[in-house]
């Protein structure tokens, strides 16, 4: 966030590893990063339900914040079959955890591996379907 980027984008299958996500500083810090102009949070798994019922603080502060967020459901069919948990920046900044278990992972701050990241996500978006309501419709 310090290095400007308007884009982070989080990956993962099913968000397990992920215990942060309901963290209310987490939330304070990104909070200062959406208000800026153009700022966008991406994530991209395939379910949130699980992560809804785990995440109750992110549940409600996301209702605040969904202008500046996107949810997209990876369909059964995308190019992962086991979807990386990865966090990238659309600056240089990527973090893929390799080993949930050991928290063994990779972080790096190179622009070429940055874009490479998102241009896979990118892809995977475009097979997928924007999901994970705040207020689910109905009659």
């Amino acid at each position: 966030m310090a290095e400007g980027a308007r884009r982070i984008v989080c990956v993962d299958r099913d968000w397990a590893a992920w215990p942060m996500l309901d963290d209310a500083g987490l939330h304070q810090a990104l909070a200062g990063w959406l208000k800026r102009p153009q700022r966008r949070l991406v994530l991209v798994g395939r379910g949130f339900d699980r992560l809804s019922v785990r995440c109750p603080r992110l549940e409600r502060w996301r209702a605040d914040w969904m202008h500046a967020i996107e949810a997209w459901a990876l369909p059964d069919e995308a190019a992962w079959a086991e979807p990386p948990s990865l966090l990238v920046s659309d600056g240089s900044v990527s973090v893929h955890l390799l080993d949930a278990e050991t928290g063994r992972g990779r972080a790096e701050r190179e622009v070429r591996r940055a874009r490479q990241w998102c241009e896979e996500i990118d892809a995977a978006i475009q097979r997928s379907e924007r999901t994970w309501a705040v207020r689910p419709l109905g009659l």
